[in-house]
C-alpha cells in the first residue's frame, strides 16, 4: 500500500487539520510517512500545500516527484491546477469546486471547472454548501474533502475515522462527530460522483 499525495489550498482552510488527520490515521496504524510543507501567510491569503506519502514499507523522501502524485486533494480549485504536474498518469483530482477569490485576476469560475472537467479522473465537490446543508457547520468543509479524496487514498476508511477522533477527542464528543459526519459525507458524494 502507497499514496502520495499533494494538499492544496489557501491558507486558512484546514489543510494542516487535514495533513493531521491523515498523518494521524497512518502513524497510529502502523503505516509509514513523512510530509513536506509549505506554509503561506493565512491572513494574506496565500497559497498553503503539504507533499504527504504514506506507505506500508520505508520511504525515503518526504518530496513527491513531478508525475508521481496518485492524488491531488484541493481545497480551492485553482490551488488543484497549480499542482498537476505533479499528478501521474492515471492519478486522480479531488477538488471543492467553492472558489478563495484571493487576487485581483483570479480566473473565471466556469474557466476553472472546464480545465477540471477535463482531466481523465477528477471529482469535483462543492464540499462547502455539503459541510453547511448535511453536516451542519460550514466550517467542517474540509473534512467533506478528506472523506471525497478517501476512495484514492490507500488506508482503510476506519483508520480516517480513527484519525479524526484521535485529533479533535479533546475538542469533545460534538465537534469529533460533526468531523465524522462530514467525512463520510464527502465519502458518499465521492462514491455517487467518481
Amino acid at each position: 500500500m502507497k499514496t502520495d499525495i499533494i494538499l492544496a489550498g489557501v491558507g486558512g482552510q484546514g489543510i494542516l487539520s487535514i495533513a493531521a488527520a491523515l498523518g494521524k490515521a497512518a502513524l497510529d496504524n502502523n503505516l509509514n510517512m513523512k510530509q513536506a510543507e509549505t506554509h503561506g501567510m493565512s491572513q494574506r491569503g496565500g497559497d498553503v500545500q503539504s507533499f504527504m506519502r504514506i506507505s506500508d514499507e520505508e520511504i525515503f523522501s518526504d518530496l513527491i516527484p513531478k508525475k508521481g502524485a496518485d492524488l491531488i486533494l484541493s481545497v480551492e480549485p485553482m490551488e488543484c491546477l497549480r499542482y498537476l504536474p505533479y499528478l501521474k498518469e492515471g492519478g486522480y483530482v479531488v477538488t471543492n469546486k467553492t472558489p478563495f477569490i484571493n487576487i485581483p485576476n483570479y480566473p473565471e469560475i466556469e474557466e476553472l471547472e472546464a480545465s477540471i472537467k477535463a482531466l481523465p479522473n477528477y471529482v469535483l465537490i462543492d464540499a462547502d454548501k455539503i459541510a453547511k446543508e448535511e453536516v451542519g457547520n460550514g466550517r467542517a468543509f474540509n473534512f467533506v474533502m478528506l472523506g471525497a479524496a478517501s476512495p484514492f487514498i490507500d488506508i482503510p476508511f476506519e483508520y480516517l475515522e480513527d484519525g479524526i477522533r484521535a485529533l479533535f477527542l479533546k475538542k469533545g464528543e460534538d465537534i469529533v462527530n460533526m468531523n465524522i459526519k462530514a467525512l463520510h459525507a464527502g465519502r458518499k458524494f465521492a462514491e455517487d460522483n467518481k
